[in-house]
């Protein structure tokens, strides 16, 4: 049979088994042909579950991507200074993304704020379940990417470098660790209702990585992955002799082309595929949790259902052994250019409950210590007013925040400081690097080791750019964590 041939007899089998191969595999199945010269580094991986060379404190990631830029001044980091200079304007050097609709008035939002927890932590009226959390999270005021732009900062965040194109850190976690659970993909994708982030499936790409690396979307509405259902004509004996034949071809291609990734690809893909038709539609279900989980969670109130419904789906994914989960906001809910008085408060409303609901759950079933929780965007907003006529806050690469919890950071923590009026990180700063070797460290490994080789040398999620681990939010610090 020539390739052609095979391509084609294969996509027609797929479509048989319901197409959910193409869900599995990513855009395995749009793979180039093989190159003319041998790759550095062959491409055969298989998902089980690798030891990391150090101690491993998280061994599974929950990122609740806040795309567009959260408004730290607003939200978790209270600037008295900023509240009695409101509307004077500031003579400090700063960059504007919007020149057009630039000010240098500055602007104190009307939001008041309250202290919380044994820690004393700060969160405006905006975030009032935040406050349940606080003596659960480490809230990092110092990030600091130095980038300004929604993609280039996306690609800090999610891929390690803010060059577009590159491996997702979700793809580097699972090319280093493997997965748990063999029924279910190791990297999945919670995606908002709405749009796709701007680099939409840029942030859970494998790029070059195998492709059983990258990330598996779930969309917000059934049916949540598509195809998941077999074809009604397919018995199960049938589907399962299909199977057979179909690694048996492609073992054989194999053989016969031993640098061809996507017949690798395809026999995994296929394997995947068909545990999912079970382990999926079980994991996904969450009429199987009590009422009271769901009033945990908002799923009783229209505000906070949909938010709250993927974070309960997250919970429920890394409790059976998934590795990496995404949960996105799509529609630059967070981009409040203007009318950020009447913006904010609704885009609060819809993730503050969900988001403390989830910490809270995961330390309530005892799987927090194990499970690194992520919140925070690419950006932050400056302290200054955009678009006079309708109040808004433009772009801030230089100082924003983040928080973290479970997964061996310090509980109860506030890290770093911005300047007097939430413009810059100041103190303790946080890179994008830092943020990376630090999570791959609580996951037991190195980011500099973790590496692939290409014919343009090896590669790494921040290609040994200068990241350290951040000591002072780690519940082990790094001098003691080998004992």
């Amino acid at each position: 049979m020539s390739t052609s041939s095979r391509r084609e007899f294969i996509t027609r089998q797929a479509a048989g088994l319901g197409g959910i191969v193409c869900t599995a595999i990513g855009s395995a199945g749009h793979l180039p042909a093989a190159p003319t010269k041998p790759l550095l580094q062959r491409r055969e991986f298989d998902l089980k579950p690798r030891t990391p060379p150090l101690r491993p404190q998280a061994t599974a990631m929950i990122s609740m991507f806040m795309q567009g830029g959260p408004s730290q001044m607003d939200l978790c980091d209270p600037k008295p200074e900023l509240q009695r200079n409101h509307l004077k304007t500031f003579g400090g050097k700063i960059h504007f993304d919007n020149v057009i609709q630039k000010s240098r008035k500055l602007f104190a939002g009307p939001w008041k704020f309250t202290r919380y927890g044994q820690v004393g932590m700060d969160f405006s009226e905006l975030l009032p379940h935040h406050g349940r959390i606080a003596d659960d999270i480490c809230l990092i005021r110092s990030m600091r990417t130095g980038i300004s732009g929604h993609e280039t900062g996306i690609s800090a965040m999610n891929t390690g470098r803010s060059r577009r194109g590159r491996p997702s850190m979700g793809a580097w976690l699972v090319y280093g660790l493997g997965s748990e659970n063999q029924d279910l993909p190791p990297y999945m994708v919670l995606r908002d209702p709405g749009s796709l982030p701007v680099l939409g499936p840029e942030m859970w790409q494998n790029t070059w990585l195998p492709s059983g690396c990258a990330g598996t979307v779930v969309h917000a509405h059934e049916p949540r992955i598509a195809n998941l259902q077999p074809a009604r004509h397919l018995p199960a004996s049938g589907q399962k002799r299909l199977l057979r034949f179909l690694e048996d071809v492609n073992r054989k291609q194999l053989q016969r082309f031993p640098n061809e990734p996507q017949f690798i690809a395809r026999i995994q893909a296929y394997q995947l595929a068909a545990g999912m038709q079970v382990a999926a539609r079980e994991a996904l279900d969450i009429s199987r949790e009590t009422s009271e989980t769901h009033r945990l969670y908002g799923i009783d109130d229209p505000q906070t259902k949909e938010f709250g419904t993927r974070c309960l789906i997250a919970r429920r994914l890394v409790e059976r052994g998934v590795r990496f989960v995404q949960v996105l906001s799509g529609d630059q809910h967070w981009d409040h250019h203007g009318g950020i008085v009447g913006g904010l408060p609704k885009t609060c409303l819809k993730v503050d409950k969900p988001s403390a609901a989830l910490v809270l759950d995961l330390k309530r079933l005892g799987l927090l210590d194990t499970t690194l929780v992520h919140w925070g965007g690419e950006i932050g907003r400056l302290p200054v007013i955009q678009n006079e006529s309708n109040v808004g806050r433009d772009h801030n690469g230089v100082g924003f925040s983040m928080w973290l919890a479970g997964g061996g950071v310090k509980a109860g923590h506030i890290h770093g400081e911005t300047d007097e009026l939430g413009h810059r990180a100041v103190t303790d700063i946080v890179t994008h690097y830092d943020f990376h070797a630090t999570m791959f460290h609580l996951f037991g490994l190195d980011v500099d080791k973790v590496t692939f080789a290409r014919p343009a040398g090896k590669t790494s999620l921040t290609d040994g750019q200068p990241g350290k681990v951040v000591n002072g939010i780690l519940r082990r610090p790094l001098e003691t964590a080998a004992g």
